[in-house]
């Protein structure tokens, strides 16, 4: 289990990079601001979600198994979180990647995704709660002097700014939101690379 958390972790890092690159090539290809990501950027982004939200739930699954015991309450916690998200995520990027495009634009409401709409509200709930829920958790797990620390402080400020990605919602205004990608989008990966290594050592 070892093993396979830290090449989750490798892997959610590799991937989480990959995505950053396919929506810079989608966002230049874009023809006016306000038009949506094209394929076969869009399809490829949807494809890498739905690649990576797995990889979390393993990562958190191997954190929980080498966790002290005094201190499995939170990687359990943070695992179930995880794995919500992971499940939440995956229904609303797999129904947008397969049946929203054939269906009526009076759908727009359900399956657009921008705010208001059915699917861009349960992906907030998703990365905003659930996985906001479960980076803070599992930022309780790392004590140890050092790595471990610097590892339990980035995954806590992970959560935080994940948790401010709400404001946007509070808010009305969409670009506020952008605070909590960040928290999942870039400190995160950076956290999950910090993981690799403490895994690699047992030292929490």
């Amino acid at each position: 289990m070892n093993r396979a958390g830290r090449l989750a972790a490798g892997l959610i890092v590799a991937l989480q990079l990959a995505y950053a690159i396919v929506l810079a090539a989608g966002l230049a290809a874009l023809p006016s601001p306000d038009a949506p990501i094209p394929d076969p950027y869009f399809t490829a982004m949807e494809l890498l979600i739905l690649f990576i939200a797995p990889l979390l739930v393993i990562l958190m699954a191997a954190l929980h198994v080498a966790t002290p015991q005094a201190r499995k309450l939170f990687s359990l916690c943070a695992l179930v979180f995880m794995a919500m998200c992971t499940a939440v995520t995956s229904l609303v990027h797999f129904l947008i990647l397969t049946i929203s495009r054939d269906l009526p634009v009076n759908w727009d409401s359900v399956f657009a995704f921008r705010w208001p709409s059915v699917a861009y509200a349960a992906d907030i709930l998703a990365w905003d709660v659930f996985f906001a829920l479960s980076a803070l958790s599992a930022s309780q797990v790392f004590r140890a002097e050092g790595l471990s620390q610097w590892t339990g402080r980035l995954l806590l400020a992970s959560g935080v700014l994940s948790l401010l990605g709400l404001l946007g919602v509070a808010t009305g205004d969409m670009q506020v939101r952008n605070i909590g990608i960040l928290g999942y989008a870039v400190v995160f990966p950076v956290a999950a690379l910090l993981m690799r290594q403490v895994l690699s050592r047992q030292n929490f």
